[in-house]
C-alpha cells in the first residue's frame, strides 16, 4: 500500500457554507478515527463569488456548536489541477456536479462524486444551499453532512484498505 495521502475535495457553489462545513466535519471525523495523517481534506467552490472569505458566520456557529471549527478556512475556486490532485472530488448537489463535469478532463471523471450518494438511506440526493434561509437550514445541512461523511469514510476505508 502506498504511503501517499488520500485527498478529498468538497465542492459547493461559493465555498462558504456547505463545502467548508463538509471539510470541517470530515476533518473532525478523521481526527476521531485516527486517520488525519492518511487523508487530506480541502474545499472549493464552482464560482468565485467569495474567494478569500471565511465561511458564512451562520455555518461557523452551527459547526462550532457541534465541536467543529471552520474559522481557519478561506474560500477558493475549483482549479483544473484539482481533478488531478484529488482522489475524490465531492459535489454537494447535482448542479455543482454538472459544473465539475464541464471542467473535468474525461480521464478524471471517475473521481467525481455526489456527496449524498454516500448516505443512500438519507433519501435525498442534494445537500441544500442554506445561504438564503435561516439557522435551521444550517442545522439540517450539518445533519446531512455528518451522515454522508461517515459513508464517505467507509468507502475510502474499503477502497484503500485503511484500518
Amino acid at each position: 500500500m502506498s504511503n501517499e495521502k488520500i485527498r478529498v475535495l468538497f465542492v459547493c457553489m461559493g465555498n462558504i457554507c456547505r463545502s467548508p462545513t463538509a471539510q470541517g466535519v470530515f476533518e473532525a471525523l478523521l481526527e476521531r478515527e485516527g486517520l488525519a495523517d492518511r487523508i487530506e481534506v480541502d474545499s472549493a467552490g464552482t464560482h468565485a463569488y467569495h474567494v478569500g472569505e471565511p465561511p458564512d458566520p451562520r455555518a461557523q456557529e452551527a459547526a462550532r456548536n457541534r465541536g467543529v471549527e471552520l474559522a481557519h478556512q478561506r474560500a477558493r475556486r475549483v482549479a483544473e489541477s484539482d481533478f488531478l490532485e484529488f482522489h475524490y472530488v465531492v459535489a454537494m448537489d447535482q448542479s455543482n456536479l454538472e459544473d465539475l463535469r464541464a471542467l473535468c478532463h474525461p480521464d478524471y471523471e471517475a473521481r467525481l462524486h455526489l456527496f449524498m450518494n454516500f448516505a443512500p438511506d438519507y433519501g435525498e440526493t442534494d445537500v441544500p444551499d442554506p445561504y438564503y434561509g435561516g439557522r435551521q437550514g444550517f442545522e439540517r445541512v450539518l445533519d446531512m453532512i455528518e451522515q454522508a461523511a461517515a459513508g464517505l469514510l467507509a468507502d475510502i476505508r474499503r477502497r484503500h484498505g485503511l484500518d
